[in-house]
């Protein structure tokens, strides 16, 4: 296998990407060359306008992260960062005071801002910012087209019972601590893939899905017209690590997105969810998950997917190239 192309989130499938990168330098993975390229389709509906600025969470945490800037013991935003801008921001009173950008990141969230005012689309501004960063990646954003996710909660203050809220308000500012009523995601159905992206699916060796989110990252970029069709057509294996181990999720809310459309917060349950390519409209040949829900296996492999399990914490630069070896593993 000479090139792998692998469906990001952020926070989970940088530190995947890490584990990836280590294992394919150190010939840990089976069947991949140790020069493979690997190539990073990025969830951008994570992204929002902040004080005039656009703001891509998750390009930024796979860049930062494989670049070697990111703060490493909160999973997001710059090392060494500084944060008088978000001080005296707060000082005039401009809100949102619940998000801040440091001083540091604030710099990529200027340039690529007047990229695009200058007409730059965002892959183009990507492709920029990581001559800078070096990933060791080609990172593609999902699409160049303006989409968002939102959140509708229960709000009895509210004529019809709930309201809706950016995904970065329900994450950041209330920590996702109240149940997701629905997941809208705006924009995706008209946006096009951006430059690359299905090319990147069909002309790929292998496709993996990381244990990222499997509705607001994974399940984003598999909303965007053509995404789906080219991981159901594509040659190359299609393999899904669960990003739910134990009956939860190791960080983030996928618990709480999962229940938000009616899924089961189980290994298992996310495996069906994406479902096998010999069904209607699965994408997967492949899922593994973690040894504490081996009693799933049978349950999964009845769905038409191979399946095992092997341990899947990312502890460490080799416990995580470990899981990418088990998950190649499944379809060599």
């Amino acid at each position: 296998m000479d090139s792998i192309t692998v469906l990001s989130g952020g926070v989970g499938g940088a530190r995947f990407l890490q584990g990836l990168l280590h294992g394919i330098a150190h010939g840990r993975l089976p069947g991949v060359s140790p020069d493979a390229t690997v190539t990073v389709v990025a969830n951008t509906a994570d992204d929002l306008w902040l004080h005039g600025l656009k703001v891509c969470p998750d390009l930024d945490t796979v860049m930062y992260t494989l670049g070697g800037g990111i703060d490493a013991e909160r999973g997001w935003g710059r090392q060494d960062e500084t944060w008088s801008a978000k001080d005296e921001l707060a000082a005039y009173g401009v809100e949102p005071t619940w998000f801040g950008l440091g001083d540091r990141d604030l710099a990529t969230h200027l340039v690529r801002t007047q990229m695009l005012d200058a007409g730059y689309p965002l892959s183009a501004v990507t492709e920029a910012l990581c001559r800078r960063w070096q990933p060791g990646v080609r990172l593609l954003p999902m699409t160049d087209d303006r989409v968002e996710t939102h959140i509708a909660i229960a709000d009895v203050d509210s004529p019809s019972g709930r309201r809706v809220v950016h995904f970065q308000e329900y994450w950041v500012r209330l920590r996702a601590a109240v149940p997701a009523d629905a997941v809208i995601v705006v924009g995706l159905e008209t946006c096009s893939p951006a430059p690359g992206v299905l090319d990147a699916v069909t002309g790929a060796d292998l496709v993996l899905l990381p244990p990222s989110n499997p509705v607001v990252s994974v399940g984003t970029i598999l909303g965007v017209p053509g995404v789906r069709d080219a991981l159901r057509a594509t040659s190359a294996p299609v393999v899904g690590l669960s990003p739910i181990v134990g009956g939860t999720h190791v960080h983030g809310m996928a618990h709480q997105m999962l229940t938000s459309i009616g899924v089961e917060v189980s290994a298992g349950a996310v495996g069906r969810h994406y479902g096998a390519r010999t069904s209607a409209d699965g994408v997967l040949d492949g899922w593994l998950v973690d040894e504490r829900d081996a009693d799933q296996v049978a349950g999964v492999r009845e769905a038409g997917l191979a399946c095992a399990a092997a341990p899947l914490i990312m502890s460490d630069l080799d416990a995580t190239a470990a899981m990418a070896a088990a998950a190649i593993g499944l379809v060599t």
